[in-house]
């Protein structure tokens, strides 16, 4: 049976999506070059992996619906009680249970910010403003501004997505003030930290106890290569807002393969210090290459960076036809059909990648030129 083609209101907002993104090429998901996904390059450690072979023998059973034992695990890793930790199905999955647990009337987010925020607001009837970021993208202290009594919920991601751009510890201590005297909740998506070397100097975690109406979410998914999977988790001393969290959703949210791979991920010594190494190099030649190609990009600090194309509002379709699937970011609100956001990948998916940039920002200049595939399809 020939699978449904995608109608109506059923289109996904985010990237890694090489299921559709096949469908509409003659390229198979196999061939397809995903940059449009922000995963580890180096892949899924092989612990993980053996991990998730014992979850599926377990999972003739159900899964602990409490996490009891990775959420031990994590409070060992972040410093903090288990009881100050809730997993969930992925970062996402947190989001609208944060959303549908405190019903907040008036919300700010960043624009642009992961859409997801915006989404779930609405879904739970929340009013959402937007806090428009300026030229340079970074979060400023005129946000302060729009910190006012009426909200009764901030969404502030760092390194922000899709800019990678981060927030320094100042201005966010800055902002939890303001929000603690207003009774202000305010979650901090840490999600792409890990790929911040200096990531002690930016992460909010010990400032948990200070702030009660302070949530911290983080990931599994992008640094452990496991999006297939969903892991996720908040961190929040205000354990009655955990609960209420917690009973928005359903009571096996985290399966028992995820809960296993969390386990063993969270036993990897030295794999963060490699991809900071790996990445940091790959992603300085990235930013280089696409500048000299004429590209503006902004300066993130995570796996992934942020470029506009002036005068090319189709290099998304272009590089798709080549095989290459990129993000698209004009459904972020600030930004245009001229941005897009690649990930970090290896050297040589990284040199595909620029060459076929390369190719199509010079066939743009010469209008009877026609870039071609460098992959011919075998589907």
């Amino acid at each position: 049976m020939k699978p449904a083609q995608q109608t109506g209101s059923q289109q996904p907002i985010h990237g890694g999506d090489r299921y559709g993104a096949s469908l509409e090429t003659h390229f198979s998901q196999e061939e397809l070059l995903d940059f449009s996904a922000n995963i580890n390059p180096l892949g899924m450690p092989e612990s993980i992996k053996e991990a998730i072979l014992t979850g599926l023998t377990a999972s003739l059973h159900y899964p602990d619906p409490l996490c009891r034992r990775l959420r031990a695990e994590l409070a060992e890793k972040e410093g903090v009680e288990a009881e100050s930790i809730l997993c969930g199905n992925g970062g996402a999955d947190l989001i609208y249970r944060l959303a549908y647990a405190l019903r907040p009337k008036q919300a700010l987010v960043t624009a642009p910010a992961f859409a997801e925020y915006e989404e779930a607001l609405q879904q739970a009837g929340a009013q959402v403003r937007r806090y428009r970021l300026p030229a340079s993208m970074e979060l400023d202290r005129a946000y302060l501004q729009a910190v006012t009594e009426d909200l009764d919920l901030l969404f502030i991601c760092n390194p922000n997505n899709p800019t990678g751009l981060l927030t320094g510890r100042l201005l966010l201590l800055e902002i939890l003030e303001k929000a603690k005297a207003l009774e202000i909740c305010v979650c901090i998506d840490e999600c792409f930290l890990d790929f911040v070397r200096e990531k002690e100097a930016y992460t909010l975690t010990g400032m948990l106890a200070d702030y009660p109406g302070l949530l911290i979410l983080k990931s599994f998914t992008k640094l452990y290569a496991m999006p297939g999977l969903r892991l996720g988790y908040l961190l929040s001393k205000n354990q009655e807002l955990l609960e209420r969290i917690r009973q928005a959703g359903q009571p096996w949210s985290v399966s028992e393969p995820a809960q296993q791979a969390g386990i063993a991920a969270l036993g990897e010594r030295d794999f963060r210090q490699r991809t900071l190494a790996f990445v940091e190099k790959e992603r300085e030649r990235l930013q280089t290459a696409l500048i000299k190609l004429g590209c503006t990009v902004w300066p993130g600090k995570a796996n992934y960076l942020c470029f506009r194309v002036p005068g090319e509002p189709e290099l998304y379709e272009k590089l798709l036809e080549m095989g290459i699937l990129i993000r698209r970011c004009q459904n972020y609100h600030g930004l245009t059909k001229e941005d897009y956001r690649a990930a970090v990948r290896t050297p040589e998916e990284n040199s595909r990648f620029l060459q076929a940039v390369d190719e199509i920002l010079t066939a743009g200049r010469a209008p009877h030129t026609k870039p071609q595939s460098s992959q011919r399809s075998r589907k």
